[in-house]
């Protein structure tokens, strides 16, 4: 597509940033021949750049290959997650408090014959909607309240889940474990909304090493634990004190917690779960107005800040779908197989990945739709000296091309 002259001139840094940033996390996965990193950096580029409908047209259109080499690209297998755990290093360092985030996310799509869809809850429209379904696989710095998707794996359709006898929550339990060994080195704590505070979903994360931190529905049936002295009677001894009356806490056997004083009242102690039928670490939150709001971690050595911090910031995982949806295309995907699908998905959260990269790194004013408008701009111009043969100069253009690419980043 573009001359070798132009490939390094000044006036195109914002792009050689991005790239710069996809080669060297490419560089830690093992195995990638040179020109499948090439695409890979090409395809992310135009994810986060593409001003329109992110498919293999425009894909075409704009890009440095053909339809059917991006259509054959995408059906390839690629370690997203250790591309974008390399991402995070580059981004947050290693140290500092880290949890693993996971959400399902309602995808639209029309049409009969692509595989997996079915209807699907969609949050934003608060009903059951046509479509596709991902579970978003996430890791949050809770200290930087930030979020990077590390991977997107599609939800079968529910009839395929019912033919094969498999629940819905066991399919996304299975979806976290299929990841385990990757998972556990970075955390062990995985943060998912009330909807994954059930039994077998905590259960089968302690078997595998990891601990749940979710919320309870404000009518959870959670229980006082003893801890009087033994009448040394027979029978079995005393386990339980009590179901706790979350509106009229027992001072006595809770202990309270300066943590958000301008909130609310923070109480917190172990009590025992009726529905996860363990012993859990519970914050309660009373706030001025409305009903109090339930916090746990199946580790019950966990300390309430952390169970209340790692919890909210959850919600940053949120943001990576917004960006995903608003600015590189994650509903956009022509395909209609599995494979292909995986890529694009993966492919659009992976852009924004980079993105938070490139911003923080060299436009930390930037948000990453002013990036994107950057990226735009300067790719544009790219090609239009690339079509007319000519090379710019440096020192009789610097301030028209500076001109150029900040009429996108004005507003920041």
């Amino acid at each position: 597509m573009f001359s070798s002259k132009h490939k390094n001139t000044a006036f195109f840094s914002p792009l050689n940033h991005f790239s710069d940033v996809c080669q060297m996390a490419l560089k830690a996965i093992p195995g990638l021949n040179k020109a499948f990193r090439n695409f890979l950096t090409n395809t992310l580029l135009m994810f986060a750049l593409l001003p329109r409908k992110v498919n293999f047209t425009q894909l075409e259109i704009y890009g440095n290959y053909c339809e059917k080499t991006y259509r054959s690209g995408f059906s390839k297998h690629f370690d997203w997650v250790g591309f974008n755990l390399e991402l995070s290093n580059r981004l947050w360092g290693a140290g500092g408090r880290k949890a693993i985030a996971i959400d399902p996310s309602y995808i639209s799509k029309s049409g009969k014959r692509t595989q997996g869809i079915g209807r699907f809850w969609s949050g934003c429209a608060q009903q059951v909607k046509h479509g596709l379904e991902i579970l978003g696989i996430g890791l949050i710095d809770i200290d930087k309240k930030d979020c990077l998707s590390l991977k997107a794996v599609q939800t079968p359709s529910p009839k395929s889940l019912a033919d094969c006898g498999v629940s819905l929550v066991r399919w996304y339990l299975t979806c976290i474990l299929n990841l385990r060994d990757r998972l556990v080195q970075v955390s062990r704590y995985i943060v998912a909304d009330a909807y994954f505070s059930v039994s077998d979903f905590a259960n089968g994360l302690e078997e595998n090493g990891f601990h749940l931190v979710s919320r309870f529905r404000s009518d959870a049936a959670l229980l006082y634990l003893y801890n009087g002295e033994r009448t040394g009677k027979k029978g079995r001894p005393k386990t339980y004190d009590g179901k706790i009356n979350f509106r009229e806490l027992d001072s006595g056997k809770v202990t309270r917690v300066d943590l958000f004083p301008d909130e609310g009242d923070f109480f917190t102690t172990i009590a025992y779960s009726k529905s996860l039928k363990r012993n859990v670490r519970l914050v309660v939150f009373v706030p001025a107005e409305g009903k109090p709001i339930l916090y746990f971690s199946t580790d019950t050595d966990m300390s309430a800040k952390n169970v209340v911090e790692f919890y909210r910031t959850r919600f940053q995982i949120e943001f990576c779908y917004r960006d995903g949806k608003q600015f590189s295309g994650l509903c956009d995907c022509q395909a209609r197989d599995f494979a292909k699908l995986d890529f694009a998905f993966n492919s659009s959260l992976t852009a924004v990945n980079v993105a938070k990269v490139v911003v923080r790194q060299n436009y930390p004013r930037l948000s990453i739709a002013n990036l994107k408008s950057l990226l735009y701009n300067c790719y544009l111009t790219k090609r239009f000296f690339a079509m007319s043969g000519f090379r710019p100069n440096m020192s009789l253009n610097a301030k028209i091309f500076k001109e150029l690419y900040d009429i996108a980043a004005c507003a920041a």
